[in-house]
């Protein structure tokens, strides 16, 4: 199990990115527009900077939804593949069988 305070930063960081979600793409397009003067797409670019790290949808770390863990994270599934595994020996995932022979 990860650290509560890790899982509960990267659900700071989804509320955050949902929040500025707007007001990021309108400025990315401006400073993007290669018809607009460069002071401008300088000006857009420096009111990006200016808004918080965590609002940017890169700093967000795929976390499984089971145990909280970083790593081995199956994106289709949203969990680990260690979750992965517990829960399909209890037999709670439809269609997962262990593989025997």
């Amino acid at each position: 199990m990860a650290k509560t305070s890790s899982v509960e930063k990267n659900n700071r960081r989804r509320k955050m990115v949902k929040q500025y979600a707007n007001k990021r793409a309108k400025l990315k397009a401006v400073t993007q527009n290669k018809e607009l003067p460069i002071e401008e797409r300088f000006a857009a670019q420096l009111k990006l900077a200016e808004l918080p790290r965590n609002s940017a949808k890169n700093r967000i770390r795929n976390r499984c939804e089971v145990s909280g863990r970083p790593r081995a994270y199956y994106r289709k599934l949203k969990m680990s593949r260690l979750a992965l595994r517990e829960l399909g020996n209890l037999g709670l995932i439809p269609g997962l069988v262990k593989s025997s022979w």
